[in-house]
């Protein structure tokens, strides 16, 4: 089975080497193997497994909270329960910051017709009736 060193890792998912150790530091890999002497020996379904903690942290998931999930997987199907309801949480939550980002885009499209056709124009004074104007 091939391993991979915690710099091979690192780059496969551009993180830092300082990240992964300290996402062991917090208990978050507890599934990665050492040699005698202390070096981390990381399996492909540990690569996998770490992308599932970076997919976590995206969605704004505190170390605690993936730190739990990790020991619920490590506590296997009597945990099955907690860890479909966490992920249904954590849908509910990207679709709601999908939503806010969908305003967000809104506005910054609008913003950016505004200042081109105010350059085209030449001037701003075609948008005096705009509600979303120059700082609104």
């Amino acid at each position: 089975m091939k391993t991979y060193s915690i710099s091979e890792v690192a780059k496969e998912l551009n993180l830092t080497t300082y990240t992964l150790r300290y996402y062991d530091k917090e208990g978050l890999m507890p599934f990665v193997e050492r040699t005698p002497n202390g070096t981390r020996l990381f399996k492909e379904s540990d690569i996998d497994a770490l992308k599932i903690i970076e997919c976590l942290k995206a969605t704004g998931m505190p170390i605690k909270e993936i730190k739990d999930f990790i020991d619920w997987c490590s506590d296997g199907d009597s945990t099955l329960q907690q860890r479909y309801d966490m992920f249904m949480e954590r849908k509910a939550n990207v679709e709601a910051q999908m939503e806010e980002l969908k305003k967000t885009m809104e506005v910054i499209e609008h913003k950016c017709w505004y200042y081109k056709t105010a350059l085209d124009a030449g001037t701003e004074d075609i948008h005096k009736n705009d509600k979303i104007g120059k700082f609104n």
